[in-house]
């Protein structure tokens, strides 16, 4: 196992800090259960110090030359992909993924860092007709300041590509606030982007419990909120963020239903059902089709296939290459995921057709075996609530109107899926369905030129293009009288 896990310490401005006001944090290891490092957790002193550090950093980054602040963020794209391998054994033992998928995320977060990179310079403002001779009418798109980041645990190095590169971009300057038990990873992007050229305070990681993301939502010096996570936590955020009238981009949760026609390919419909459902990140992602929706004349078929592929899935040592699922990231999570599926079983919310327990011969990890249910009612917690973890619902359809109902009836909309070889029923379910995102016949790595983000309880605001940008962005209107 490679000594990868950079030094725990708050990066504020050019001090590294090994202790914080927020007290400690014991990291175990998501495959072994053992303590494998001591977090310093910021408290509202350390976030008072790194908005200030931001605040200073912001003129001189928003006034930099554009070449080199796109320069800046080229090499950083350069750097994290020539990183991959460090990167991914850091997600391996910071939240448990199979090290022979880590790599991915080093691949995506270059992706966004290109891609913003490529806007800097080009979005300028508007030109304002007003009558000839009286004035000169312009728009200037600007910078808000400083950004409040606050990422999740299960992706911390895409989220980054996310959330701080078009931040960057548009000038701003960014306090991240990673989780107590996933702050590795964004403590080597600090390094990654200080050896890349970013100056001092434009980036400050400050890894906290909620008492640190409560004082940064609060914080008079922030000058908006981005936040990823759960829907309990967003409604704390929204309450501290509001003390200040400090604007929020909520990503949050979701039940998303992949719906699967009888002219679908069934092949790739049941292998996308085992490998976006259960096996990516061992079911921990937001947007993953965890209610698989199916037509009653394949239903029995495709439960089958998905049943059997479920059984054959490799559940054990994330160092292993042969490993596609890795343990859950925390034991809270596994005592979640656990309570969550013995419930569904006393309450009798729909059939265990395999798993429901953890796996023998795995130790004290996190492991818990992949998930299916069947005949899963519609109402029940199984159907209704986010379990984040591998657990796949499956629920019987008879018409299109019926799976359009039952995919948009949960309180959340982040994405949905769609399998089916008709044109026009493609379009219509992508016009019905409440999602902020559909997918039609395959599961997508969301493109940095899309935009990203939910209705309903799944968030507002959009990650990703042009509209990512200009999350962090203020217009500005300019009235020059020419009389």
């Amino acid at each position: 196992m490679p000594d990868s896990l950079p030094t725990p310490r708050l990066i504020i401005g050019p001090q590294e800090l090994t202790s914080g006001s927020g007290g400690s944090y014991e990291h175990h290891d998501p495959a072994t259960g053992n303590v494998q490092a001591d977090v310093p957790l910021a408290g509202a002193a350390d976030v008072d110090a790194a908005v200030a550090a931001a605040r200073t950093a912001f003129p001189a980054w928003r006034d930099l030359d554009l070449n080199r602040r796109r320069d800046i963020l080229l090499e950083i794209a350069r750097k994290v992909l020539a990183d991959q391998e460090r990167l991914a054994a850091i997600a391996t033992r910071e939240m448990g993924m199979p090290n022979a998928l880590a790599g991915t995320a080093a691949h995506l977060a270059a992706d966004w860092f290109t891609y913003y990179a490529g806007w800097i310079g080009k979005c300028g403002g508007d030109v304002v007709p007003v009558p000839a001779g009286d004035a000169f009418d312009y728009v200037r798109d600007e910078p808000l300041g400083v950004i409040g980041a606050i990422i999740p645990w299960n992706g911390p190095l895409v989220s980054i590509g996310m959330k701080v590169a078009p931040a960057l971009a548009a000038g701003n300057c960014v306090v991240l606030k990673p989780p107590e038990n996933a702050p590795f990873t964004a403590l080597r992007f600090a390094e990654i982007a200080a050896d890349a050229g970013l100056p001092p305070g434009v980036f400050n990681v400050i890894p906290g419990t909620g008492e640190a993301g409560a004082a940064l939502c609060a914080h008079p010096g922030v000058d908006k909120i981005t936040f990823t996570g759960g829907g309990e936590t967003a409604r704390k955020v929204l309450t501290a963020a509001a003390q200040a009238l400090t604007p929020v981009t909520l990503e949050l949760g979701g039940k998303s239903a992949n719906i699967v026609f009888p002219d679908a390919d069934l092949d790739a419909a049941v292998a996308m059902a085992i490998g976006a459902g259960l096996v990516t990140l061992s079911g921990q992602g937001c947007m993953l089709p965890t209610r698989l929706l199916v037509h009653n004349d394949i239903y029995d078929d495709v439960v089958s296939r998905v049943t059997a592929g479920a059984q054959l899935l490799t559940v054990g040592d994330p160092w292993e290459p042969t490993t596609v699922m890795g343990p859950l990231a925390t034991a809270a999570q596994l005592e979640r995921v656990s309570a969550a599926v013995d419930s569904a079983v006393r309450d009798g919310s729909g059939t265990l057709l395999g798993g429901g327990a953890r796996p023998s011969g795995l130790g004290s990890g996190y492991f818990y075996c992949p998930t299916v249910f069947g005949d899963v009612d519609p109402a029940s917690d199984l159907a209704q609530k986010e379990i984040f973890g591998p657990v796949l619902s499956i629920l019987r359809f008879g018409s299109d109107d019926e799976a359009v109902q039952l995919a948009n009836d949960t309180p959340y909309g982040l994405a949905a899926y769609v399998h089916t070889r008709d044109l026009r029923r493609a379009h219509v379910l992508a016009a019905a369905l409440d999602a902020g995102g559909v997918a039609v016949n395959g599961f997508p790595i969301v493109p940095s030129g899309a935009p990203f983000g939910g209705v309903k309880q799944s968030g507002f605001g959009r990650e990703g293009g042009i509209w990512g940008l200009r999350e962090f962005q203020r217009t500005k209107n300019v009235y020059i009288g020419l009389q």
